[in-house]
């Protein structure tokens, strides 16, 4: 060990939290992994809370809003506004909000033993939108937005086809405006599945898709209740995406 590195390793907690904070977003996985000291800083509420204000000098300000997703605390504020800005992009006075939204959404589609309902999903989210002020085309769109994010940032692996399954095989029979999904939310379940994941659609399956595709007047989730999505799998029964 270094001389420099024995006088780093000497700085008190307040002083590291000062100078992580201000390394790149990008680098606090592989900061947190080169001590176990700077790995439970990185656990601490301390640091993300000195983080938030240092980044989001404006979330000091914010107050709880009401509705039935929760604000969470500094790490789960701080990562809300991080997709907000840098995932979403979106710029409103709703940002905190807009962002929790997002990781509520990932965090129950990721859910593995008894999903929720995605209509029950997406229903919680337009509530929470309209609960805090927003008229029901802005809850809409601010929704189908968070979906197509969310969709666009799935990693690509089995737990990620079935959640597609089952948004295609979910439609929006009786469900009023604007608690339906929208129509770009659908075709972007389709352009997923027949992109990222043909190799495990059968040729019977690919032809129906690529046909109903064509077809602007079809509603997207009738062209897989027509189909059997079924992943193809290895000889091990390993799930083998496209």
């Amino acid at each position: 060990m270094t001389s420099d590195d024995k006088t780093f390793g000497r700085l008190p907690d307040h002083l590291l939290v000062e100078i992580f904070i201000r390394v790149p977003v990008s680098d606090w996985v592989r900061v947190s992994c080169v001590k176990k000291l700077w790995s439970s800083l990185f656990r601490c509420d301390s640091l993300w809370q000195a983080a938030l204000l240092r980044r989001y000098p404006f979330a000091g300000s914010c107050k709880r809003w009401p509705g039935p997703i929760p604000q969470g605390l500094s790490r789960r504020r701080f990562a809300a506004l991080y997709v907000t800005s840098h995932i979403l992009a979106l710029d409103t006075d709703l940002d905190e909000v807009v962002g929790h939204t997002f990781l509520f959404l990932k965090d129950q589609l990721e859910i593995l033993d008894m999903p929720p309902s995605l209509a029950i999903l997406h229903g919680t989210m337009i509530d929470q939108f309209i609960a805090c002020g927003r008229s029901r085309d802005e809850a809409h769109e601010l929704v189908s937005c968070i979906w197509l994010g969310v969709i666009d940032n799935l990693e690509e692996n089995e737990n990620t086809f079935l959640i597609l399954k089952r948004l295609a095989f979910e439609g929006n029979v009786f469900l009023p405006y604007p608690y339906a999904r929208s129509e770009e939310v659908q075709w972007r379940v389709f352009e997923k599945l027949f992109t990222d994941f043909r190799g495990c659609l059968s040729k019977v399956a690919k032809h129906c898709l690529a046909v109903r595709r064509t077809l602007d007047h079809t509603d997207p989730p009738d062209a897989f209740g027509m189909i059997g999505l079924k992943p193809k799998c290895c000889a091990d029964g390993v799930f083998s995406p496209a």
